[in-house]
């Protein structure tokens, strides 16, 4: 037989997605190897499943039949996968997350919802006791996972890559700076620069940025809140770097302006921290494959890691 379940995948991702870069982003492929499976299902049964023409691709007849299937076979054989995984890797078990991430909680708490349906007898809590000593707390047992964009080497630990992003400096639409296309670590020199409060060496803008350059700004402050940092900002009371996705709505309403940092910008990845010996854990696989669904369904301007 000719149809796959990955062929359901393919036709459901290109119907709900944009463009099919991000469709072959959602699904891991690239974009040649997902353009040369929708052309072998059409040419093997001699339809057209999408109009080319136009932006976004719109299913034919054709398409919204194969995407009606998929909506109702897609559902039942992911349940299926769950339960023969929980039935192998047994369906108890212990997920205590800590975040190294301050701006993690827009895609973090709709990630937790979808893995609770799925795995109900796990044991899941976001822990904010340990957020200045995360990958302590997680070779000591006192949590199973943590969120962080800063991987160590340590044979106890894997970081598991979730996304990558781009960190940009945020700015008051009055700032100066606005006038800029690109930001300079000499241009910093003057200005006040908000951060969480975590060690400088933890933070790009000072790493990778002004402390290579021998730049040190007029003053710093902090807050562990990204929506204090964005009022702050908003309000000309300083610069800050941050994700270009924890600003989206900011972004989009006008509130706050964002430019790159230096000619190349600052990219970033964000990783899952984990005991090397649970990775292979039945129901941790699933919260890695969880969080990756979230964060591409909840976040924009990130790049799903391999």
């Amino acid at each position: 037989m000719f149809l796959e379940i990955r062929h359901l995948r393919t036709i459901r991702a290109v119907a709900e997605s944009d463009s099919l870069a991000l469709a072959a982003e959602q699904l891991h492929l690239t974009q040649s190897a997902l353009s040369h499976q929708i052309r072998a299902i059409e040419d093997y049964y001699g339809l057209t499943l999408f109009s080319r023409r136009s932006r976004p691709m719109q299913p034919t007849p054709a398409g919204r039949r194969f995407l009606q299937a998929a909506t109702q076979l897609l559902p039942l054989m992911d349940e299926l996968d769950r339960d023969l995984r929980q039935l192998a890797g047994g369906d108890t078990g212990r997920l205590f997350i800590a975040l190294e991430c301050h701006s993690c909680f827009s895609w973090l708490l709709p990630t937790l919802n979808a893995y609770r349906e799925q795995w109900p007898n796990i044991d899941t809590d976001l822990s904010l006791s340990h957020s200045f000593d995360a990958l302590d707390a997680l070779k000591r047992g006192l949590v199973d996972v943590v969120v962080s964009s800063d991987p160590v080497d340590d044979p106890e630990i894997s970081f598991v890559p979730l996304f990558h992003y781009e960190v940009v400096l945020a700015l008051s639409p009055q700032h100066p700076l606005v006038a800029e296309k690109v930001i300079t670590p000499q241009m910093l020199a003057s200005q006040t620069v908000i951060t969480y409060p975590v060690n400088r060496n933890r933070l790009d803008i000072f790493s990778r940025f002004l402390t290579p350059a021998g730049i040190e700004p007029a003053a710093t402050r902090s807050s562990e809140l990204t929506v204090m940092i964005a009022q702050w900002v908003a309000s000309n009371r300083g610069v800050s770097a941050l994700p270009a996705w924890a600003i989206v709505d900011e972004l989009v309403q006008g509130s706050i302006v964002a430019r790159p940092l230096g000619e190349d910008g600052i990219h970033a990845t964000l990783y899952l921290a984990l005991r090397r010996q649970e990775c292979d854990q039945a129901y941790v696989v699933a919260f890695i494959e969880t969080a990756r669904a979230a964060a591409l369904k909840t976040l924009k301007d990130i790049r799903l890691a391999s």
